[in-house]
């Protein structure tokens, strides 16, 4: 008898270690027709930015600057599973950056150009080019000691209430993903598909930019553009990300 229960307890743990991944990307969620204009390239919107990332990389910035290409060469090559490792510690600034963050720092030290803001239409652009080279590919967070204090801070956000309306992330996108809210779905907040083309705002935006949405939709007040909780809450989110694959640039409600 006792062996018959051992047998049985090595089958269910067999069978919980062989469990599905439960994680939903926010494509999942979507309608048939969105979900079609995401995977067709000539339907998705978010490549008319894309192909003006490619015009950004391949020209220089202005005479006598570099262009991206000039350095790193093909982006189909070069920049293959960059997007999947971000954010990453950065040398030149001694603390996590985003791959937006990065490319700045690599436009100011190699002489490519200014810095970018956040949302300017030129850093969606070269961002969403750089990352639709990942496409397909796994979230691959690095395993970098140095940054997991940053990453355990972005993980206390999550589970941290904000605004008037005393709400953290964990509440809505673990607790009650998959329910509706306003006629929408929750998702489960996943950050695969960024920068990504949102109908609600007929345009590209950042996970930043989601994020802050996220934070005023509480009635709180956002954190400063650039802000380091915002590194800290995308490198919590890309670590819970992990392994799913990058949709990015994707297309959202």
């Amino acid at each position: 008898m006792k062996a018959v229960v051992l047998a049985l307890c090595a089958v269910l743990s067999s069978a919980g270690n062989a469990a599905p991944d439960a994680r939903r990307s926010g494509f999942d969620d979507m309608t048939p027709p969105l979900q079609a204009m995401q995977r067709d390239d000539a339907l998705n919107p978010a490549m008319l930015s894309v192909l003006e990332g490619e015009g950004l990389w391949q020209a220089p910035p202005a005479p006598g600057q570099p262009a991206c290409a000039a350095c790193h060469g093909a982006a189909a090559k070069s920049m293959r599973g960059v997007a999947t490792r971000y954010p990453a510690f950065s040398a030149t600034s001694q603390r996590p950056v985003t791959l937006h963050e990065r490319i700045n720092e690599c436009r100011v030290t190699q002489q490519h150009g200014a810095p970018l803001p956040v949302e300017n239409p030129a850093a969606l652009s070269l961002l969403g080019f750089v990352a639709l080279q990942s496409r397909g590919l796994p979230i691959a967070p690095p395993a970098d000691a140095r940054l997991q204090p940053y990453r355990d801070a972005g993980a206390a956000l999550y589970t941290t209430r904000f605004g008037q309306l005393a709400l953290s992330c964990a509440q809505c996108h673990d607790a009650r993903a998959g329910l509706r809210l306003g006629g929408s779905t929750i998702p489960q907040a996943h950050p695969n598909g960024y920068p990504l083309y949102r109908l609600e705002w007929q345009g590209m935006g950042s996970l930043q930019r989601r994020l802050r949405g996220c934070m005023t939709g509480v009635r709180a007040e956002p954190f400063a553009p650039g802000a380091p909780e915002w590194v800290a809450l995308e490198l919590y989110l890309m670590q819970r990300a992990a392994g799913m694959p990058l949709e990015a640039p994707a297309v959202r409600p």
